[in-house]
């Protein structure tokens, strides 16, 4: 976040993103968002990891 002006400008990756007159109110976009993508990280990790166990357990053997 960057001040221009009387403004401030959100960036990501040297992009500018949005454009606000209020730092607090910057700084609270930039906190949901961020939720918001840790969000959709939670949600698609199911995806990632398989449904069953890549290997199967063994049964210990009894004396």
């Amino acid at each position: 976040m960057i001040k221009v002006g009387n403004d401030y400008v959100v960036q990501a990756n040297d992009k500018c993103i949005l454009k606000v007159g209020s730092r607090r109110r910057a700084a609270q976009l930039i906190s949901e968002a961020t939720d918001l993508l840790n969000a959709l990280t939670a949600v698609e990790s199911p995806e990632i990891a398989p449904e069953a166990p890549s290997l199967q357990r063994e049964t210990p053997e009894l004396p």
